[in-house]
């Protein structure tokens, strides 16, 4: 079994692709730092030297980068079981892309969805495939604004970090959609790892204030327990695709994974198929179903 995770040096990643890894799956840490990478990976070897895990490097906020991650995994590869959509950077300062996008949407939507994309000829061809995307208790009221994407008509880091994750979680959605409609094996599933303890809550600002990290353990749960949400989406037989895997905890802060009803009305057709169009168009990465 070959998977590939984004953002896999550190935090849910990186407890995804070690456990993963146990598991026998040759696994692929897509990472934008290949010092990071690296050490991801003598980690995982000290606990089990059988690990078959390897870095390939990717930035997902340069779909020039994109493009050739997925043409090098492609090269060296003939299959792609699981994509692991699970890198992403948290409440920045305003800032954009290579390609212009602001950073959140570009990194964590704009780049995945192109990835996908670009790798979805060898998914379709690996029999029980799947995707899973990772999305955020963040998407519960939020509300993507196509008249300001690129937040030049105004930046609040919180609601465009909301914005992304809703992002994630209407794309995996109408990606399985489309798998279905296309008669397509592959399935794709959303899955969030409620208020875990990751490098993402630095606030943008470098290393966590002590203040917040006592709380934090307050309401929070170690990147081990929320990374069991994305390891049930990638590996449980019993899902069909289109489902939302969180930790069944209360708020879905924290527990154990099982399937979880997004916020009501939140799969609306006509946001979803104007997102899929707009990122099509962004991207220049057309799906071929």
């Amino acid at each position: 079994m070959t998977v590939i995770i984004t953002g896999a040096n550190s935090g849910i990643g990186y407890e995804a692709a070690k456990k993963l890894s146990e598991k026998g799956a040759q696994v692929i840490l897509a990472v934008r730092n290949a010092e990071k990478g690296k050490l991801a990976i003598d980690s995982i070897r000290k606990e089990n030297q059988e690990a078959s895990v390897e870095i390939m490097s990717l930035d997902l906020a340069d779909l020039a980068s994109v493009s050739n991650f997925s043409a090098a995994y492609t090269k060296k590869y003939r299959s792609l079981d699981i994509l692991v959509n699970n890198a992403g950077v948290m409440i920045p300062p305003y800032g954009k892309t290579k390609d212009g996008f602001e950073l959140q949407f570009g990194s964590n939507h704009l780049g995945h969805f192109a990835l996908t994309g670009l790798l979805l000829p060898l998914l379709k061809k690996t029999s029980g495939s799947r995707v899973v995307t990772l999305s955020s208790i963040a998407h519960r009221g939020a509300s993507i604004n196509f008249d300001n994407l690129d937040g030049s008509n105004g930046y609040k880091a919180m609601k465009f970090y909301g914005q992304s994750k809703l992002a994630n979680l209407l794309f995996a959605r109408e990606l399985d959609n489309r798998f279905k409609q296309n008669g397509i094996e592959t399935i794709s599933v959303a899955c969030h790892p409620g208020i875990s303890n990751t490098n993402l809550f630095n606030l943008g600002k470098g290393e966590t204030p002590k203040y917040l990290k006592g709380l934090m353990k307050l309401f929070s749960q170690p990147a081990a327990m929320g990374a069991l949400p994305t390891i049930y989406a990638a590996v449980d037989d019993s899902l069909t695709g289109g489902e939302y895997i969180g930790p069944d905890g209360k708020g879905n802060r924290k527990g154990f994974p099982a399937i979880e009803i997004p916020a009501q009305g939140v799969f609306n057709k006509e946001i979803m198929t104007k997102l899929w169009v707009v990122s099509e168009e962004l991207t220049g990465v057309r799906y071929e179903f």
